[in-house]
């Protein structure tokens, strides 16, 4: 257990972009090693503060991090536990704890080229919450940029690929038709889950499919690419709209990436509904 207080474990947590569960006590009977409203913070490597300790605190950090382990596609979730023989505790009362899970992880976009699309698309995405990394040849290209951006300059672009930690998003802008081939490769092999989008014509998109193709790429890490880059409803040929339409396409993905944690976004019944809580006082969890 980290020493921070789970208030302090909060800002951390979001500084970081690292998800977490906040587990609360909604209520208590009886004799209880913490009252009601006390807090505790869980991540996946770590928990911070306390709701009072023994094997009360245990499941419920085990529960937390099972549901972040899942991706996170949970409702808040309320548990009765009745500190008896069952938990191993004496205490004789019992505890109502809701666990919510809280996304802080920002979408980690790696873009690959630092011409004029690139130059168009970087300030759009930099007014985003994404992490972003820019990687290119040429230093003097990034001289205008700030220092939120992750900036490698490498002789070999395509050798940063196996490098890079957690991409959602690869895009592969280069001024080089063999640098975008190359770069592609070693995203289909080493971040066979990360969007790839490569921009270029279709014609350009066919060859690449070929080429892979001959090189003994499956269909499935083939289709990984998406070439051009790009919504297509959103047309146009210059930098500037080129830039527009790669940068909608990502709020699409990040979209996606944020129902996933936060399960559906229908008109449904979301969280927890008062039938539930009401089952969930009169039914232990363990």
């Amino acid at each position: 257990m980290n020493n921070k207080s789970w208030h302090q474990a909060i800002e951390y947590c979001h500084e970081q972009g690292i998800n977490y569960a906040m587990v609360t006590i909604l209520g208590c009977t009886g004799s209880t090693p913490r009252d009601q409203s006390s807090k505790m913070v869980v991540t996946a490597l770590d928990s911070f503060d306390s709701i009072g300790g023994g094997h009360l605190e245990h499941k419920c950090i085990e529960k937390s991090q099972e549901l972040l382990q899942q991706n996170c596609k949970s409702d808040p979730q309320v548990f009765h536990f009745p500190l008896g023989a069952s938990l191993g505790q004496c205490c004789g009362g019992s505890a109502t704890v809701l666990i919510e899970l809280i996304q802080c992880e920002q979408m980690h976009v790696a873009v690959f080229g630092a011409g004029h699309v690139a130059q168009a698309l970087m300030p759009i995405l930099q007014a985003l919450p994404y992490k972003l990394t820019w990687v290119d040849q040429r230093e003097y290209l990034f001289n205008q940029h700030d220092s939120t951006i992750n900036i490698v300059v490498d002789e070999q672009p395509q050798d940063v690929v196996q490098d890079l930690i957690s991409p959602h998003a690869i895009l592969v802008l280069t001024h080089n038709h063999q640098l975008d081939f190359e770069i592609c490769k070693q995203v289909l092999q080493h971040h066979p889950d990360s969007f790839l989008g490569v921009i270029g014509s279709q014609t350009k998109a066919n060859r690449f499919r070929q080429r892979l193709a001959k090189q003994d790429f499956t269909q499935t890490q083939i289709e990984q690419m998406t070439c051009p880059v790009g919504l297509k409803q959103v047309t146009g040929k210059l930098p500037m709209e080129v830039a527009i339409s790669i940068s909608a396409q990502l709020i699409e993905l990040s979209v996606s990436i944020t129902n996933n944690f936060n399960g559906s976004t229908d008109y449904k019944q979301r969280g927890i509904s008062h039938k539930q809580l009401l089952l969930t006082s009169m039914n232990p969890s363990l």
